[in-house]
């Protein structure tokens, strides 16, 4: 008797250029132009999403404004409206759950459906929710459609990649079940996820250049060769991935980070903004109910050199001094006074819920003082959330002027 194999059918989404498109759903006059949501140059700024047909000049996104401008001197510069993205987002995300529960938002642009109990065609579900997300909310969208995670969003890319458009790619690509080994055998090996610059140099010094031939080398050879993440490259060249697409994604970490408009060199001005930055932090841990206890600062001096310090500490913390000390003790630990700084920022990982409670030698009037100061905190988040940052300040911020 033989078994009878149920494939799973795994949609990939990406908004095409998903920033720029809710731009010129709002301004029709943008379509056809080269331009870029981003900073200012002057503020050293980042293209975070361009035009396709900025995209011809050789404008991409992480590219620094400036350079952007000296790619494509005519290029339009618009600042971000992130709360208007993530309204769209949140929009789409709602119409694709009317398709399955089963879904995973891995970005405010892109998202994995598993749609395996849906009895349509998974290639007529993708062009289906294309042509609606089009006609309803007026943004273009790519598809990949596969087996699995990986391949899936392998697929989306490819597509993309091939697309012969002046605009939006729009793309469909489908990987039928057991043809997933070929169609990843000519790719770079790159393209795989976990193949950074540092494993694909190594993999080039060892006559290795596609995925297919990834494919060709024993399991053994590959852990020999990459440790822990050879068993991985074994069975991905192969295009297994056994991953579930998650209906729930926990933060790893919250952080936040600026960059300066021109180096800073002053003390008292970094640590003003390590403390905003902190302050930031520790509120979205607040109002995601979660604490860590590790804290981190990421520091990038003039010349591009970035760094990262972290320590663990004894207890979960969401609390604004505790991650502003740990880090401005993290500073001091790496930061010559006088020495440039472009970037600095805070995290929080090792995420988990706050622990609050009291032992039992707590006098009433010491629980009376932490209900207190947590009723204030919980005060100034409101007031902050809905006035801005500058509206009210802790003490402590003031003083370190």
């Amino acid at each position: 008797m033989r078994r009878l194999v149920i494939h799973r059918k795994i949609i990939h989404i990406d908004l095409d250029a998903f920033y720029c498109a809710v731009e010129e759903k709002y301004d029709p006059s943008l379509r056809g132009l080269a331009f870029a949501v981003g900073g200012p140059p002057e503020e050293r700024g980042v293209v975070a999403s361009c035009s396709y047909a900025a995209r011809k000049f050789g404008v991409r996104s992480a590219m620094p404004t400036a350079r952007a401008l000296r790619l494509c001197p005519h290029l339009k510069i618009i600042s971000g409206r992130h709360s208007r993205y993530s309204e769209e987002s949140r929009r789409v995300i709602e119409e694709l759950k009317n398709i399955t529960d089963t879904l995973e938002q891995i970005s405010i642009d892109e998202a994995f459906l598993d749609v395996t109990q849906n009895i349509e065609n998974a290639e007529a579900i993708a062009r289906n929710l294309q042509d609606r997300i089009r006609a309803k909310f007026s943004l273009p969208c790519s598809l990949g459609v596969a087996t699995n995670k990986l391949v899936a969003k392998i697929a989306t890319d490819v597509g993309k990649a091939a697309a012969k458009t002046e605009g939006p790619p729009n793309a469909i690509q489908v990987v039928p079940p057991g043809s997933e080994m070929d169609f990843l055998s000519h790719l770079p090996t790159e393209t795989l996820w976990g193949v950074g610059p540092k494993m694909s140099a190594r993999l080039v010094e060892l006559g290795i250049h596609t995925i297919g031939q990834i494919a060709e080398q024993s399991e053994a050879d590959l852990v020999r060769w990459f440790g822990k993440h050879g068993h991985d490259l074994y069975l991905h060249s192969r295009g297994i991935d056994s991953r579930k697409v998650e209906t729930t994604r926990e933060a790893k970490s919250v952080s936040k980070e600026t960059t300066f408009p021109k180096d800073v060199r002053d003390g008292d001005q970094l640590r003003k903004a390590l403390f905003s930055l902190s302050e930031g932090v520790s509120r979205r841990l607040r109002r995601e109910n979660l604490a860590g206890t590790t804290v981190k600062i990421k520091l990038r001096w003039s010349d591009f050199t970035t760094l990262t310090r972290q320590v663990s500490i004894a207890q979960p913390t969401d609390d604004l001094n505790v991650i502003y000390d740990t880090a401005n003790l993290l500073l001091e630990s790496v930061w010559k006074p006088g020495q440039p700084v472009r970037l600095i920022g805070v995290g929080v990982s090792n995420l988990g819920p706050p622990i609050r409670q009291l032992t039992l030698w707590s006098f009433d009037s010491e629980r009376t003082i932490s209900e207190k100061e947590s009723r204030l905190k919980s005060a100034v988040q409101i007031l902050q959330e809905k006035f801005g940052n500058q509206v009210i300040h802790w003490g402590s911020q003031e003083a370190g002027k």
